[in-house]
């Protein structure tokens, strides 16, 4: 019975709880307990969404071949950090041809793509392309630095939208053109994107010097509107412009562009001409010692400041030198000399 008691007891007590709180069509009265008697709810931050319709669902796959080194991967992982609105994909294989890259594009739902390809475990191109319509570019990736590499001083918010900065000479020609229209639509963060956060703390700098485009990454100061360089940086080399994407007719190619391998032979050329002159050098000294030496003739001139020395008289000796003795001692042989002065002295005394 006891048992029987302390169960009903705590039925009691339980529906006595239940009754306490408040159901939804009950009334609260004004002057109630009503926060104690709700149990504390767990607060949750809201997603980085600003207010606004997400229109422009632009969104592009950053990935890369196989053979890639370990400032490659740090590059494209960089990029993908700056650019919420990009996605990324496992590494492709080397024999597979460039145009299933527009499948995996639209496997992932991407309509941009930039692609990192490796050759010979040291030469970097990277392709950017509007998929599957194309046009895509091709370029050589050089002076590469990433931000662990550089240490900059610079910082920016992950997710922040980006102000694009262009040199005025990509609106004088037309392929410049056609390349800033690509990097807008692939580098500039939608608006109101989901990943996005809604402030501008940064700047993305595209430079033409030395018919190459720079790429510089700046954050954006408040309090006097400086910029300091967060990085990454790289330099682009444009090879050819594409009608489609990753291939089709050539819109564009540079004239001024000189391939990895040709830079190499070039290199090696000059050192092996180098080489060759200095063994040349090297011959003709050879050849000048043996060569017979041409014999000046005597020039008359030279004797006119001469002087005569004067002639010493000749003494002839008759008797013949006493014979030194041979003394292999030292001390003795100056014995005998001190002896013989001593002698020489007395004589003359």
């Amino acid at each position: 019975m006891a048992a029987k008691r302390k169960r009903g007891a705590l039925a009691a007590g339980k529906a006595k709880r239940a009754r306490s709180t408040p159901s939804a069509g009950e009334a609260v009265p004004e002057g109630g307990p009503r926060e104690s008697s709700i149990p504390p709810q767990e607060y949750s931050i809201p997603p980085p969404v600003s207010q606004g319709k997400w229109k422009n669902k632009e969104r592009v796959l950053i990935f890369s071949s196989r053979g890639i080194n370990f400032r490659t991967r740090h590059l494209m992982q960089d990029l993908r950090t700056l650019m919420p609105h990009s996605k990324a994909d496992t590494k492709m294989d080397r024999k597979d041809q460039l145009f299933v890259i527009n499948e995996v594009c639209e496997m992932k739902n991407c309509n941009k793509c930039i692609f990192f390809e490796a050759k010979k475990k040291q030469d970097l191109y990277m392709w950017l392309s509007n998929t599957p319509q194309g046009p895509s570019a091709k370029f050589l990736v050089q002076n590469v630095h990433t931000l662990a590499e550089l240490k900059m001083t610079g910082n920016c918010l992950r997710g922040s939208r980006p102000l694009l900065s262009f040199d005025p000479i990509f609106d004088q020609e037309p392929h410049y053109a056609l390349l800033k229209e690509l990097f807008i639509q692939i580098f500039s963060t939608p608006q109101y994107h989901p990943k996005s956060q809604p402030f501008v703390d940064h700047v993305f700098t595209f430079s033409i010097t030395d018919e190459r485009i720079w790429f510089r990454n700046y954050q954006i100061i408040e309090e006097d509107a400086s910029l300091v360089e967060i990085g990454p940086r790289f330099v682009l080399n444009l090879i050819k412009i594409f009608q489609g994407s990753f291939g089709g007719p050539t819109l564009y190619e540079n004239p001024h562009y000189q391939s990895p391998n040709m830079h190499r032979r070039l290199i090696r050329l000059s050192v092996a001409a180098k080489f060759r002159e200095k063994q040349q050098v090297k011959e003709v000294q050879k050849i000048k010692k043996k060569g017979t030496k041409v014999l000046v003739k005597e020039d008359p001139t030279e004797v006119v400041f001469e002087t005569p020395a004067e002639e010493k008289p000749v003494e002839i000796q008759l008797v013949k030198p006493e014979s030194k003795p041979i003394v292999k001692d030292k001390k003795k042989l100056r014995k005998i000399q001190r002896k013989k002065q001593k002698k020489l002295f007395r004589t003359e005394g």
